[in-house]
């Protein structure tokens, strides 16, 4: 409580204005006292693991901000600096830096930081070989198939890093920031990270030279809708349809680049416009063809409750057949009649302004919510050092934080510094396997740069058709990754609706979205604590465990927050088993494979397997995980009742967070933190306690529900909540629970109370809890096995049939949920009659024995 009053506090102090950088956010000239000057060197002590070291032959340093350093001036860190047989020395809590005197440029022989690590001490020198850095992002996947080398992050095992900013373009002091060159001449300008492997202080103290995460808007964590194909209004608007027969939710329908007149464009004709791209790449005027009435068009998705970004090649310019071409070759100093085109230059401010005000503004007043940028030209501009993507995400997010809009982009990585400009587009990858077997580990060792909410092509981008099962898996992944968004190129084979693939498939995909959904309230929270801390919500392993090999050995697997570890599935399963295998390790603790119903106790390394419906996701016992109930799109209605799923076996806590979902009022203390806590006693009772909100926004509810949800336990003996007993009942009512037999789940359904009060709710579960454990451990993969199994058998029709013993075990659940005060000799005699199952199922051999043998695999593993 006193962490969510002191954020409050910190909010309120710092407001918002209309620079591109908050007020605490932009302040380049450090405080003196932080500061050590000896002749033609300047050291910086920024914090007491990070120091600036400066060398300038004629003795100039640099006071402006650069693209990547925005924010010098910090509290002064306890330091001395003293001379020596002279030397210099600066001597933090952690480092101790030593410099010859009038020695001049910085060099192996005048120049060290020695620090400690794991009780050895480390000393770097310039020229020092960084061996095992951990890594950060790259501009874009386009064309991989794969892994690819990703550039250096932040964050190494050696312990240190060095960022070189010498020759990084700085920020003038006009009221909108633009970027000017570095002055010429002989100059170092470096940046010591001396943090070993306190990795998450790494990152926290980056946002403070560098910036925050922004938060993006909650819908943006809803599922968009993207493909690059030349829909009509008429077919969206279908599509649109589609997704709410399929009850299939969705929040943004990305309007690719035919909206927009393209003249036919096509990659075996080489027509080019006057920049000398290709003829209809770049667009600003609607295509009417397509979109008669683009207003109208934008304003039925507005009432949808659909966001619309469209998509921007801009490297050509302004060609003459544009309807603002006129008004923009004025405003540029060009004749109109003359027909010359408008060239890009998006580091001239006239130029940007201009082609925001006349280009942009209209659109977004006729109804576009956001800019898909999609440069895939030129990689540089006529700033040296600056390349456009860095530049275009600048002006197109921070022109949008001017106007009051809390921005969002969709664009490539430009470079560090750019985690000030979410979110990434990954770009255009082969759709295989090995594609997404490599972006769990892409995603979240972008969080070591800060980039931490990257958007993939879900299904891959090219070239066409994927099987059922990959697109199934990728899908599984995204559920569990920042953005949730399916994508592919131009070709009809290429199909992304999930409801065009098998029966079986689309159920467990649309089973993903609405799990999706249903976790916002958990990833909105931990979107905000990535701006509050740098953490991203998909971090790898180490940051937690930083002295662990494990932690670094198996990078296909995450932390999503702090309370789960995602392993997604990304090899295809045995088909004799139609199981995918899959190793994970997990570190000390007890936990629950949240699925399966599966108990592991850590650290140690499990061979698991998983059907096409099992996602593997570990959650700490006595974790807290908030959600929502179903929804069409997230901003469909409040979030009421707040779901609280409540893992027991533990004691745990979290804190929610809400604010208005997109407003900059998340900058200026509008918001509230609402502490859940989850305390488990040795005697077999829960207590939950859900705290008063603290804080406010506008459009809060006053009251609301709850809905808590306890898996893996037997019924309990009793409920209370607030001092008032709960009562059983089959039916969803406020004050009762009820209990799902199949996940072995108890549910309490809580009436609305006000959010500035307390409601805790006891529970008091039975004292043979603890002794059935054994026989819940996996329940629901069982059932689940079983149900699958039974499928199958069933086609064996005429022939055969599911045994009865099959349908007898599987029906368990169903019973438990009928009767729940049957459940512990329900439970028992599922343990006696499973062997019967697999003997009665082994006889059916004869009416098919490839299938019963799928089966027979399919069960045996978990059985």
């Amino acid at each position: 409580m006193k962490r969510i009053l002191l954020i409050l506090i910190l909010s309120f102090l710092f407001f918002s204005n209309s620079t591109p950088f908050s007020p605490e956010e932009y302040d380049p000239v450090a405080n003196p006292k932080a500061v050590v000057k000896e002749g033609d060197v300047r050291f910086t002590v920024l914090t007491p693991q990070l120091l600036r070291m400066e060398w300038s032959k004629n003795r100039r340093f640099e006071d402006s901000a650069s693209l990547v350093f925005i924010r010098r001036n910090l509290p002064v860190p306890e330091f001395e600096s003293f001379k020596k047989d002279g030397w210099l020395f600066i001597k933090t809590k952690h480092l101790l830096l030593k410099y010859k005197i009038g020695s001049g440029k910085f060099s192996k022989e005048n120049l060290s930081i020695e620090f400690t690590l794991n009780g050895k001490k480390i000393l770097w020198y310039p020229g020092m070989e960084g061996k095992e850095n951990l890594k950060g992002t790259i501009r874009t996947l386009d064309g991989v198939e794969g892994e690819t080398e990703l550039e250096p992050g932040l964050l190494s095992k050696d312990g240190w890093v060095i960022i070189d900013d010498s020759k990084t373009p700085l920020f003038d002091r006009s009221e909108w920031h633009w970027v000017i060159p570095r002055a010429g001449g002989d100059y170092q300008d470096w940046y010591f990270f001396g943090y070993g492997h306190d990795y998450k202080k790494a990152l926290y103290d980056f946002t403070l030279v560098s910036g925050k995460i922004p938060l993006p808007p909650r819908f943006a964590f809803g599922a968009w809708w993207s493909r690059y194909w030349a829909y009509t209004d008429q077919e969206f608007k279908q599509l649109v349809n589609e997704f709410e027969i399929h009850d299939v939710p969705l929040d943004v329908l990305v309007i690719d680049m035919d909206w927009h007149l393209t003249f036919g464009l096509r990659w075996d004709k080489k027509v080019l416009d006057q920049a000398g791209h290709m003829l209809g790449w770049t667009g600003y005027t609607w295509n009417k063809i397509l979109f008669p009435d683009p207003s109208g068009f934008l304003s039925w998705c507005e009432k949808k409750g659909l966001k619309t970004p469209l998509n921007l090649h801009p490297a050509s310019g302004v060609q003459p057949h544009e309807e603002k071409y006129p008004e923009m070759a004025r405003a540029m100093g060009i004749d109109p009649s003359t027909k010359k085109y408008v060239p890009f230059d998006i580091t001239n401010k006239k130029f940007a302004t201009n082609y925001l005000k006349i280009l942009h503004y209209p659109l977004e007043e006729q109804g576009v919510d956001f800019w898909w940028l999609d440069w895939q030209q030129e990689q540089i501009t006529k700033v040296p050092g600056l390349n456009p993507t860095w530049w275009l995400n600048y002006v197109h997010f921070t022109d949008m934080e001017r106007r009051g809009k809390r921005p969002l982009l969709f664009h490539r990585w430009g470079g560090l510094g750019n985690h000030r400009y979410q979110i990434g587009f990954s770009g255009d990858t082969i759709s295989v396997w090995a594609s997404l077997a490599f972006q769990p580990y892409f995603t979240a060792t972008a969080s070591n740069v800060l980039y931490g909410y990257w958007s993939h092509d879900i299904g891959g981008h090219m070239p066409g058709k994927v099987s059922p099962e990959l697109y199934t898996r990728w899908i599984q992944f995204g559920v569990f990754s920042p953005i949730l968004r399916t994508h592919t190129t131009k070709n009809p084979e290429a199909e992304r609706r999930i409801w065009a693939y098998p029966v079986d498939y689309f159920l467990v995909m649309r089973d993903a979205f609405l799990l999706r959904y249903s976790l916002i309230p958990y990833i909105y929270t931990y979107a905000r604590k990535a701006y509050d801390t740098g953490v991203s919500i998909c971090r790898p392993i180490y940051y937690e465990y930083p002295e662990i090999e494990e932690a670094y050995k198996f990078k296909d697997q995450y932390f999503f927050g702090k309370e789960m570890i995602v392993a997604p599935v990304t090899s295809p399963e045995d088909p004799d088993s139609m199981l995918a295998k899959k190793k994970v390790w997990l570190p000390e603790g007890k936990w629950i494979e949240w699925f399966t119903g599966g108990f592991f106790e850590g650290p140690g390394v499990f061979e698991r397997s998983f059907s096409i419906d099992e996602i593997p996701v570990y959650v700490k016992t006595g974790s807290i995980i908030p959600m929502q109930p179903k929804m069409r799109n997230t901003g469909e209605k409040p979030v009421d009742p707040l779901i609280v799923m409540v893992f027991p076996y533990g004691s745990g806590e979290f804190e929610l967070y809400e604010d208005e979902g997109n407003t900059l009022g998340y900058k200026r203390g509008e918001f509230t933190w609402q502490n859940i806590r989850n305390l488990w006693a040795d005697d077999n009772k829960m207590k939950i306690e859900i705290f008063p909100a603290v804080g406010e926004f506008k459009g809060m509810l006053e009251k609301r529900g709850y809905e808590i949800r306890i898996p893996l336990i037997l019924p309990p003996e009793k409920i209370s909540c607030n001092g008032r007993e709960v009562a059983y009942s089959k039916e969803e009512k406020d004050m009762t629970w009820r209990y799902d037999g199949n996940k072995l789940m108890t549910i309490i359904n809580i009436p609305k109370f006000p959010l500035k009060e307390k409601v805790e709710i006891e529970v008091e579960l039975q004292k043979e809890n603890g002794d059935f454990l054994e026989i819940m451990n996996g329940f629901p993969q069982k059932i689940n096995r079983l149900k699958r199994g039974m499928l199958l058998l069933n086609t064996l029709w005429p022939k055969e049939w599911s045994p009865d013993s099959l349908i007898d075990a599987f029906q368990t659940g169903n019973r438990i949920e009928i009767n729940p005060q049957n459940a512990k000799s329900e439970l028992k005699r599922f343990k006696e009659i499973l062997p019967l199952v697999l003997a009665d199922v082994k006889k059916l051999e004869e009416a098919g024995r490839e299938l019963v043998n799928k089966v027979l695999a399919h069960m045996e593993e978990v059985f």
